[in-house]
C-alpha cells in the first residue's frame, strides 16, 4: 500500500511537473506573441515617422531647387532692368544733346536770318 501511494504520488508529481512546464511555456509563447505585437505595433510608428522624414527630405530638396531657380531668374530681372535704366539714361542724354543741337541751330539760324535782313539794309 505504501509502494502504491509512493507511486501515486509520484505520478501526481510528475502531472503538476508537465502541467507546470505546459503553463511555462504558455506563458512564454504569450509573452514571445505579445512582444511580437508590441514591437510591431511600435514599428509602425516609426515606419510612419521614417515616411514622413523621407517626405520632408524630398521637398526639401524641391524647395531648395525652386529657390535656386527663382533666385537666378531674380537676378536675370535684375540685370535686365539695370540695362533698361542704362539705356533710359542714354535716352536722356541723347535728349538732351538734341535740345543742345536744336538751340545752337536756332542760334545760327537766327544769326543768318538777322544777317539776311540787316545785310542789304547795310549796302544802301
Amino acid at each position: 500500500m505504501l509502494s502504491s501511494m509512493l507511486k501515486e504520488h509520484q505520478c501526481k508529481q510528475q502531472e503538476r511537473k508537465e502541467e507546470i512546464e505546459k503553463q511555462k511555456t504558455e506563458a512564454s509563447d504569450s509573452v514571445v506573441e505579445l512582444t511580437h505585437h508590441m514591437v510591431d505595433h511600435l514599428n509602425d510608428g516609426v515606419a510612419q515617422a521614417y515616411l514622413n522624414q523621407r517626405k520632408l527630405d524630398a521637398e526639401t530638396k524641391q524647395l531648395h531647387a525652386n529657390v535656386t531657380q527663382f533666385s537666378k531668374q531674380a537676378n536675370q530681372w535684375l540685370t535686365v532692368m539695370q540695362s533698361l535704366n542704362k539705356s533710359v539714361k542714354e535716352l536722356g542724354d541723347v535728349e538732351n544733346w538734341s535740345k543742345s543741337i536744336e538751340n545752337d541751330l536756332r542760334l545760327v539760324s537766327s544769326a543768318l536770318e538777322y544777317v539776311y535782313k540787316v545785310g542789304p539794309q547795310s549796302k544802301s
